[in-house]
Formats: structure tokens, C-alpha cells, sequence
């Protein structure tokens, strides 16, 4: 029998066009992770689902069915926090297509998930400097959440305590490095690296990052964007490019 889940926390990363009145919808739920959506009739002007079904605003899903596209059976928005505009919509969506390129479906996630929902209430908040700091720590979280993000207290390598006043740098092929005196690429202090960690570790990890990384953004981003790059298997993600031409502009 065909199993239907009900009142499931989730916020619609995607949607496709499927026939004329019909969307199919990528949602990432909290208890059931990335999962693919038929919205049947969504498109029709008289259907319930067509003011619901909103990128960044957070929903409770019902659905239903054991194929590879299970049916949506309601939607209701839950409220709390308007839609994010401007340079805060576009990092919303950049979010929304990471967790599209590196979540595997059916594989939940819920820190991540709660993670993802503290991040999408800071982009509504209006707070424009809170903006880099809050993707720098999603960042962090997903790569940890999904096996991609080494040890960021111990040298990879050798799995040797960081020292506190040396420089580290994290590469995609191999972990954490020591950065040389001459290094030009981007590092940071071993007690940077430490006090990351540490945050990670907490409970709270997305709100106890908050700061770490507000201290941090000219070296850590570019480290993330290397890391990141690395492992979708793309030069310039979609909206990252996005943004660059819009600044251009």
C-alpha cells in the first residue's frame, strides 16, 4: 500500500512544467529530505496550490505514492517571514541550487533542514550585512552534513592538531594544508579553523557560525567557492554567475 505522509515541514526548491495545468515540484522536507512532486492542477487559476507553492517560504506538505514522483496531496504555508528580495532572493536561490546539485533524494537531512530554514529567515530579514555570513555557514553545514568537509581542527593529512598561530589553507584534493609563509592563496589562523569547528559541533551550529564567519569572508569564501566548485563539478554555478552579471551590470 501506497504510503501517505502528512504535515511534513518543506520549502519547494524547484518547480517544472508538466502538462498544461500540472507542475512538478523538487521539495526538501525535513524528515524525508530532497523528495520530486506531482502538483496536479497547480497551474489552474482557481487551484489551492497555486499561492502556496513558493520558492523560501517555509510549508507543511502532505504526499502520497511509492513511485520514483510522488503526488502532492495539500500544501499550506506556514507563515512567519515574507519573501526575500533583491540580492537576498538571489542568494536564496543560490542555496536552493546547491542543495538541488548535492543532495541525493530520499536522504533525509534534518539539521541541514533546520539549518536551510535559519538561513532563508535571515535573508528575509532585511539585514544586508548578515547576507554573506549566513551562506558561508550553510555552506559549511552542507558540506559537513554530506560527508564533504574534513576535520577543520586537524591537518588532513596527518591528522595532527592545527597550531593556533600558523595559517591553513582548505583545498578540494586534500583537506587542510599548512599555508607556507610566501603562500598568496587564501588561509586562515589555525585558531580560526579550531573555533569553526567548534561551532559546527554545537547544536545551534548555523546561528554559532554566524559570527565566525562574518570575521572571516574575504579568506573563507574564496576556500568554500574552490571546495564547492570541486565536488558539483562546475566552473560557476548558475545563480553564483547570475550575480557576477548582474553586478557587472
Amino acid at each position: 500500500m501506497a504510503r501517505r505522509i502528512s504535515d511534513e515541514p518543506g520549502f519547494v526548491l524547484h518547480r517544472y512544467d508538466w502538462s498544461e495545468s500540472s507542475l512538478i515540484l523538487e521539495v526538501f522536507t525535513r524528515e524525508h529530505g530532497r523528495v520530486a512532486l506531482v502538483a496536479k492542477g497547480a497551474k489552474r487559476p482557481s487551484s489551492n496550490f497555486r499561492p502556496v507553492l513558493l520558492p523560501l517560504q517555509p510549508l507543511h506538505v502532505a504526499f502520497g505514492g511509492d513511485a520514483e514522483i510522488r503526488t502532492l496531496k495539500g500544501a499550506e504555508w506556514v507563515g512567519g517571514q515574507v519573501m526575500p528580495t533583491g540580492d537576498a532572493l538571489l542568494a536564496g536561490f543560490y542555496l536552493n541550487e546547491l542543495l538541488l546539485r548535492l543532495l541525493a533524494r530520499d536522504d533525509p537531512h534534518p539539521q541541514l533542514f533546520d539549518a536551510y530554514a535559519d538561513a532563508v529567515a535571515v535573508l528575509a530579514s532585511k539585514h544586508g550585512d548578515a547576507l554573506e555570513p549566513a551562506l558561508r555557514s550553510f555552506e559549511l553545514l552542507l558540506l559537513r552534513e554530506i560527508g564533504l568537509l574534513p576535520a577543520l581542527d586537524l591537518e588532513t593529512a596527518t591528522q595532527a592538531p592545527l597550531q593556533p598561530e600558523e595559517r591553513y589553507a582548505l583545498v578540494p584534493e586534500a583537506g587542510v594544508v599548512r599555508a607556507s609563509p610566501h603562500e598568496t592563496r587564501p588561509s586562515l589562523r589555525g585558531e580560526q579553523w579550531i573555533a569553526l569547528q567548534g561551532a559546527l559541533d554545537q547544536p545551534g551550529a548555523f546561528t554559532a557560525a554566524l559570527a565566525l564567519t562574518a570575521e572571516a569572508l574575504g579568506e573563507l569564501k574564496p576556500q568554500l567557492r574552490a571546495l564547492l566548485n570541486y565536488h558539483c563539478g562546475l566552473g560557476t554555478l548558475r545563480t553564483r554567475q547570475l550575480m557576477m552579471d548582474l553586478q557587472t551590470l
